[in-house]
């Protein structure tokens, strides 16, 4: 009885041990087969021989920030950024024919839809041109998309001065009275 007790004990054993490393190993080739793939974005600002408000996709390859759109596309090589920022903001849900049309609704109505807000990522880059002129870009995306980008841009040589992750959008500024301390 205690033999069969022991042997059941080994095979429960070796059957977790087994379990637990294949699953170890899938995620191992889960985590090495991603493969940063293009970031559907809108460029508002920023890119030289590119007009704002902008849609297109970024990528990162080959030591390169790659902005895709229509049939053009400007490069950035990671070398020539200073700076990297991420932050996370919010943009309205509804657009502007239904949002403007929803205002006429009767007692106050059509503004309850401007309370719908989607959230979204802001990548700011600071770059040098051929020239040495410096200049910014900034893009919006989906949430949780700038920190990837971020990541691969440092690490293909891009510099940045934030080490954290993104950062949310600053409150706006509040009126506060001065205190004893502050009067005299």
């Amino acid at each position: 009885m205690i033999g069969e007790k022991r042997m059941t004990l080994k095979r429960t054993t070796i059957s977790v041990m087994a379990a637990l490393s294949l699953a170890a190993l899938m995620v191992c080739i889960g985590n090495a087969q991603q493969v940063a793939e293009p970031q559907k974005v809108v460029q508002l600002t920023g890119l030289t021989g590119v007009r704002d408000n902008t849609k297109g996709t970024l990528s990162v390859e080959s030591g390169y920030l790659h902005f895709i759109h229509n049939k053009a596309s400007a490069d950035l090589s990671a070398a020539s950024i200073l700076d990297v920022a991420t932050g996370t903001d919010s943009r309205k849900s509804v657009g502007k024919t239904i949002g403007m049309a929803s205002m006429a609704a009767p007692y106050g109505g059509g503004r309850f839809l401007s309370l719908f807000r989607t959230k979204i990522d802001t990548l700011t880059v600071q770059y040098r041109d051929a020239d040495g002129g410096l200049h910014g870009a900034i893009f919006t995306m989906p949430a949780g998309a700038a920190d990837r980008i971020k990541k691969d841009l440092v690490a293909q040589g891009a510099h940045t001065t934030t080490t954290g992750e993104s950062t949310p959008a600053a409150p706006a500024p509040s009126c506060t009275r001065p205190n004893k301390e502050q009067k005299r």
